[in-house]
């Protein structure tokens, strides 16, 4: 009985491992959900298990690589009754350019399709991608300001309004107004109340609070800050001059609460080294060393 219960965990295990990739019993074979092909500037990639190598020129011995970024969204994209796969590619061309795309994986009865790709950027920072029930996907990423040189870091919040046509099947970019939206230039730290949304690093890991509304920064003009978590008080010094940002010792009240995230939430802010703002509100910091965000609203 105990050897069945551990090959069922361990079968779970496997499972798990495989993430977000499939099996195709029949061909004995393993491929990623973002498999298929994608046209970029006029040409054809295919992706298998997530990547596409080609060479860039006969005989040359370098490759044009192609991969699967993630940030995926699902919706029906061209409204026809079934639920389509979008998410974020980049591509490398031998340079020393990240080149961002975003493409969807089109679900028909008679097999699926892969739309042509609509450039974002070079080496941006990718945020969060969303589908909205009018059909719009909003691509939400930061970038560098106009003039300024790859090196420097990102600073700027940008959203990307993309919409399908279905008898294209190709993107289009919607316009927006901005009606009611923020303008990131007169936005300052200590305009509001700030509630923490989530925290992502680059490996993959994302927190997220399991309290809507527990975790709270709120900046002073006098350099100071407070905070409230699912459990305690905290507060301290902050220092603050051209978009870098970063918080002193954080005093905290020392209330013991079972399953509480405020270890997470505080270690982000420890890590914080400067921060922007986008159009949707938002307050975006920057983690040491380029390892992720945090993202307030």
């Amino acid at each position: 009985m105990k050897k069945i219960l551990i090959g069922f965990i361990l079968l779970i295990v496997v499972i798990l491992s495989i993430g977000i990739y499939k099996f195709d019993f029949k061909n004995q074979k393993q491929t990623s959900i973002y498999d298929g092909t994608y046209k970029i500037n006029g040409k054809e990639y295919t992706l298998k298990n997530g990547i596409s190598e080609v060479t860039e020129t006969s005989g040359s011995a370098s490759k044009i690589i192609t991969k699967a970024f993630g940030n995926r969204v699902s919706g029906d994209f061209d409204n026809n009754g079934t639920e389509d796969l979008g998410f974020l590619l980049t591509q490398e061309t031998g340079g020393s350019g990240t080149f961002f795309y975003f493409v969807a994986l089109l679900k028909f009865s008679d097999g699926d399709v892969g739309t042509e790709a609509v450039y974002i950027g070079d080496r941006i920072a990718p945020q969060t991608t969303e589908f909205r029930e009018n059909g719009v996907i909003i691509v939400n990423y930061g970038d560098r300001n106009p003039g300024e040189s790859m090196t420097t870091r990102v600073s700027l919040g940008k959203s990307l309004y993309l919409k399908l046509n279905p008898q294209t099947l190709q993107f289009g970019e919607v316009v927006q107004n901005f009606e009611g939206e923020a303008d990131p230039s007169k936005m300052n730290v200590y305009m509001k109340t700030w509630n923490w949304i989530s925290t992502t690093y680059n490996d993959g890991k994302k927190i997220t609070p399991k309290q809507e509304g527990k975790f709270t920064l709120t900046f002073m003009k006098d350099g100071s800050f407070s905070i409230t978590t699912d459990c305690n008080n905290a507060g301290g010094n902050y220092s603050e001059k051209d978009k870098k940002i970063s918080f002193g010792s954080i005093f905290i009240t020392e209330m013991y609460c079972e399953g509480s995230q405020e270890k997470d939430f505080i270690k982000g802010l420890e890590q914080v080294e400067s921060y922007y703002f986008t159009s949707k509100g938002e307050l975006i910091f920057n983690i040491k060393f380029d390892s992720g965000s945090i993202i307030f609203r």
